[in-house]
């Protein structure tokens, strides 16, 4: 039997785009934005959906290497709050191949500052079973906020 353990861990990463707040907000909301920087959604082994509202749900599935070689991984995620161009507030878990690998919530903040946009993104997690750790959610999550920038620079970003 697999030990079972759960370690928590908070991280909070920011970055400044040179966007209105409405237009990096917009990048969030429609799977069309996303697609720009999120991965390559809706390829042919990848399934993709966004229900951009409170109580819509955003789920991912895909293969991908993983710690152990190539695994298929799962997002699935709930809206719990948004505030439009100010915050939003998403509850998620993880699966790699049949074992739930973490579970978050995550908050994403955006404040207008001169010149652009103040992105701040917080996440709480509970990484689950030593199957996920904490610096490589973070290290994801910050590749995914570079591939954001890129996308609102006009510059190819698919992560």
């Amino acid at each position: 039997m697999t030990e079972r353990s759960v370690t928590h861990s908070t991280f909070v990463l920011e970055r400044t785009y040179e966007a209105a707040p409405a237009r990096v907000f917009a990048a969030w909301a429609s799977r069309e934005a996303k697609g720009q920087w999120f991965g390559s959604l809706g390829d042919d082994d990848q399934h993709y959906e966004l229900d951009f509202r409170v109580g819509g749900r955003e789920s991912w599935k895909g293969g991908m290497g993983g710690p152990t070689g190539a695994s298929t991984f799962s997002f699935d995620a709930i809206y719990e709050d948004i505030v439009q161009d100010e915050r939003i507030v998403y509850a998620y878990d993880m699966h790699m191949d049949d074992a739930r690998i973490s579970v978050s919530l995550a908050t994403v903040e955006f404040k207008a500052v001169d010149g652009g946009t103040r992105l701040t993104f917080t996440e709480q997690g509970a990484f689950l079973d030593g199957l996920d750790e904490p610096d490589r959610r973070q290290e994801g999550t910050g590749t995914l906020l570079d591939a954001l920038g890129k996308a609102l620079a006009g510059e190819t970003a698919n992560a």
